[in-house]
């Protein structure tokens, strides 16, 4: 599979965060009706880009990431931040929001 680098790439995210690229939404139900983007289903599913540091913790070690980049994840339906950078749609999320890795 090849990968393409984008501006994402350029992202470092702090503490325990993760930027997301979710798998893209269906366009058509099985059926064939063709569903607007106000009837999509919020994809659940992605790829991380890039990782943060790991969250600091109180006596000053940090807290280990448990995912790397480059796997698919699953995560909570309404977790994280959407946001748009040159034309895709990425997500930040907290590893606290990652229930399991695709493998």
């Amino acid at each position: 599979m090849a990968t393409t680098v984008t501006a994402a790439t350029q992202l470092k995210p702090l503490g325990d965060r993760l930027v997301i690229r979710p798998t893209p939404r269906e366009e058509m139900t099985k059926s064939g009706i063709v569903l607007p983007d106000t009837a999509k289903e919020r994809p659940q599913e992605g790829t991380i880009l890039a990782v943060g540091p790991g969250r600091t913790l109180d006596d000053g070690s940090k807290e280990p990431i448990e995912v790397s980049v480059g796997q698919k994840i699953l995560f909570q339906k309404y977790a994280g931040t959407e946001f748009k950078l040159d034309d895709e749609e990425l997500l930040i999320l907290s590893q606290k929001d990652v229930l399991a890795v695709v493998e």
